[in-house]
C-alpha cells in the first residue's frame, strides 16, 4: 500500500482489557477518520460501523438502514434499537440501547457514551456499587493487617502493642538515672530519724 492510501483508510484503535470477554466495560473504540466531522447528525452512523464492538448488527437501526427509511420508523417495531440519547457537540454523545416492546414502553439494555471520537460502555448501577464496595473492603482488610502486625500476646503478659517506632525512641532517649527522692513529707521525716 502507499502512503496516500494509508493515510485515507480509517484508522481503527481497539483497546481490550483483561477480563472476560463478554464485559465490554474495559473496551474503548475509535475511528479516527471520524473524529474531526463528528456531530449529532452523524453520530449514530458513526457508532454503527462494522468494527465497533459495542454495536449490535442485528438491532432495528440497521433494519431502517437497509431498507433507507428514517429514524422516526423505529418507533413502530419491536427489539433492540440504538437512540442518541444526548449531545454536546463536539465533544460527548450518550447513545442508548435500548429494547423496545411497543411504541411507548422501551426497556433500557445499556449506555454508551462517546468522548472526543472514543466510545466507551458506561457501568451499571451494579459494576459502580460493586466496585467501590470492593475498594473500601480492601482499604479497611489494609488497616485490619496492619493493627494485627503490631498486636503481640504472651500467656503471661497478656496482649500488648508492639510499635516499631517506640523502639526506636527508647533507643534514642538518653538514659538518666533518676535521683531517688523520697515520697512524701513523713517517709523524709523518718529518714531523719533513723539517721540519727
Amino acid at each position: 500500500m502507499n502512503g496516500n492510501l494509508k493515510n485515507t483508510m480509517s484508522h481503527i484503535e481497539i483497546q481490550l482489557s483483561r477480563g472476560p470477554s463478554d464485559n465490554l466495560l474495559g473496551i474503548s473504540w475509535i475511528d479516527s477518520a471520524w473524529s474531526p466531522i463528528l456531530n449529532s447528525a452523524n453520530v449514530l452512523d458513526y457508532f454503527s460501523e462494522r468494527s465497533n464492538p459495542f454495536y449490535d448488527r442485528t438491532c432495528n437501526n440497521e433494519v431502517v438502514k437497509m431498507q433507507r427509511l428514517t429514524l422516526d420508523h423505529l418507533n413502530q417495531m419491536v427489539g433492540v434499537e440504538y437512540i442518541l440519547l444526548h449531545t454536546q457537540d463536539p465533544i460527548l454523545y450518550i447513545i442508548r440501547k435500548q429494547q423496545r416492546q411497543s411504541p411507548t414502553q422501551v426497556v433500557p439494555l445499556a449506555d454508551y457514551y462517546i468522548i472526543a471520537g472514543v466510545v466507551y460502555q458506561a457501568p451499571d448501577l451494579g459494576s459502580v456499587i460493586n466496585s467501590r464496595v470492593l475498594t473500601a473492603v480492601h482499604g479497611i482488610q489494609s488497616a485490619f493487617d496492619e493493627a494485627v502486625s503490631y498486636c503481640r500476646y504472651h500467656p503471661s503478659k497478656g496482649y500488648w502493642w508492639h510499635f516499631k517506632d517506640q523502639e526506636e525512641r527508647d533507643k534514642l532517649k538518653p538514659k538518666t538515672k533518676k535521683k531517688e527522692e523520697p515520697s512524701s513529707f513523713f517517709s523524709e521525716a523518718e529518714n531523719r530519724f533513723t539517721s540519727l
